[in-house]
């Protein structure tokens, strides 16, 4: 699918039983069914230090921030599913974007997000489902070029929202978060001038595609 927009996938947490985790899958499923390329990644697979300009000076931007900079860079959009600290963005997610901004090379610093178009979700067990953290994470994203889409959801007491199987027990919210994953797929679409396959059911349960 390379004339499909490519959309990268993550949660903005380590824990190995993240809800937003389990949130992000969804959204990524529902691009994925919509005709995009997606990637869907886990920041526990990028351990990086905390940023530190005298570290960075010593030694170089981290091989994993490297790592995770190329990936940003060969894809359009980003999906990003964050959890809320202290009604804030998580320090995981705001060490990953402070690495990844720095410049490398001839690269300038924010060309990783300068013009990307990101979808933004939560989930917590508190019932605002984390929407606080979400604003920080709009004007972060929002400061270094990123255009962040109107729609954004949070789903609250997450410790009773999901299933078994990970996915949402509440049918419309299920397909809500899926539809924001669609909406990101078709905007870029638009915006790039790229095409999307056409929906079907084996499509949207092939989620061999997700690397």
């Amino acid at each position: 699918m390379d004339d499909a927009p490519k959309i990268l996938a993550f949660a903005g947490s380590a824990r190995k039983d993240s809800w937003n985790k389990k949130l992000v899958q969804i959204a990524a499923a529902g691009a994925h069914a919509a005709g995009a390329d997606v990637t869907l990644i886990d920041l526990r697979d990028f351990p990086m230090p905390l940023y530190d300009g005298d570290d960075e000076s010593e030694n170089g931007v981290p091989a994993n921030a490297l790592r995770l900079r190329e990936l940003m860079l060969s894809h359009q959009g980003l999906l990003i599913a964050s959890p809320e600290y202290n009604g804030s963005i998580s320090p995981l997610l705001k060490n990953v974007i402070d690495w990844t901004s720095r410049p490398v090379g001839g690269s300038p610093g924010l060309a990783p997000y300068s013009g990307k178009v990101a979808a933004l979700l939560s989930t917590s067990p508190g019932g605002f489902g984390g929407l606080r953290g979400l604003v920080h994470v709009r004007a972060i994203l929002g400061n270094i070029g990123v255009l962040v889409m109107p729609e954004q959801l949070a789903v609250g007491v997450a410790h009773e929202a999901f299933g078994a199987d990970g996915s949402l027990t509440n049918p419309k919210q299920q397909a809500a978060v899926e539809e924001l994953g669609a909406g990101l797929a078709r905007l870029l679409a638009k915006l790039h001038g790229l095409s999307l396959a056409s929906d079907s059911t084996e499509r949207r349960h092939d989620l061999t595609r997700f690397r």
